[in-house]
């Protein structure tokens, strides 16, 4: 019986693990669909646009929930928002995974 419980708690464990698991390619179709126009290829940054890759996941997801939720962090905040808004948490995820990696 011992070994069932512990079975089942690993498995919660395992389940519900807040553990980051972004998907690099989609996240890139995602940002090219949506982020390229002003973040640049690969998230460089662009005019006024700043630079998004390369950024720790965590942090990325962070910006990118706040701007969801409607909180104005810089001067481009009322397009973050409006961009940010219909981003799933997974979209953030995989958008996460690739911009920490993205390269030109």
């Amino acid at each position: 019986m011992m070994l069932v419980n512990k079975m089942i708690i690993l498995l919660i464990a395992l389940l519900f693990n807040p553990v980051f698991a972004g998907d690099a390619v989609l996240g890139e179709a995602k940002f090219n669909q949506n982020c390229k126009q002003c973040h640049g290829p690969a998230g460089m940054g662009l005019a006024s646009y700043p630079k998004v890759s390369g950024n720790d996941i965590a942090y990325t997801i962070d910006r990118l929930k706040n701007y969801r939720a409607g909180v104005e962090i810089g001067p481009n905040s009322s397009l973050m928002i409006m961009m940010a808004r219909p981003l799933s948490d997974i979209d953030i995820e995989n958008l996460a995974a690739y911009l920490k990696e993205a390269k030109r």
